[in-house]
């Protein structure tokens, strides 16, 4: 193999590693965002409960 070939190779391997770390970062922010958002609803009831009083 020619030293450009490999070159190519090694950005490749560079550029599907990145892109698996981000989909693996992406589904857990997911995670997060969607477990904050319940968090928010909730405490949006409790207030409206405790103005409804």
């Amino acid at each position: 193999m020619t030293p450009k070939k490999l070159i190519i190779l090694g950005v490749v391997k560079l550029v599907l590693i990145a892109v698996a770390f981000g989909v693996v970062y992406s589904m857990y922010g997911c995670n997060t965002v969607q477990g904050v958002g319940k968090d928010i609803e909730k405490a949006g009831s409790a207030i409206e409960k405790a103005g409804s009083k």
